[in-house]
């Protein structure tokens, strides 16, 4: 005659998978909180040169002019009269705040002076030109 496993005094075996969702979870946090983000413009840009290029990792604002002229900031398309509002906008999140502007080698000049003029009256001095090192 056969037994069950309830008649041979077996317990079913539960396998507590609580700590090991907590050690998931840990790990998740350290590779974001250790992660480095980077800013992107959302679109291509083609650079310029410069041979006194030199790396700028504080920038909180990247406003990026396309080689059509169009005026990209956070990976969406705006007007030029739209760029004093986004800049103020930073400058409340973050009052020490600077602006980098990443123009296209074939853009024109007169936009990036329009941009420059924008920012200034929006009250930030800091202002970077993104240029290749060579």
């Amino acid at each position: 005659m056969r037994r069950s496993h309830a008649e041979a005094g077996y317990e079913p075996v539960h396998i507590n998978v609580i700590p090991l969702i907590d050690v998931m979870f840990f790990l998740v946090l350290f590779f974001v909180a250790t992660s480095s983000f980077v800013k992107e413009s959302g679109i291509e840009i083609n650079r310029p040169s410069a041979q006194t290029a030199v790396v700028s990792e504080k920038d909180n604002l990247i406003i990026s002019i396309a080689r059509d002229g169009g005026i990209w900031i956070e990976n969406s398309q705006i007007d030029i009269r739209q760029v004093r509002a986004h800049v103020e906008r930073m400058i409340a999140e973050n009052p020490a705040g600077t602006v980098l502007i990443l123009a296209d080698l074939e853009s024109h000049t007169g936009s990036v002076v329009e941009i420059m003029d924008q920012v200034r009256l929006a009250g930030i001095t800091s202002i970077a030109i993104a240029a290749e090192r060579i």
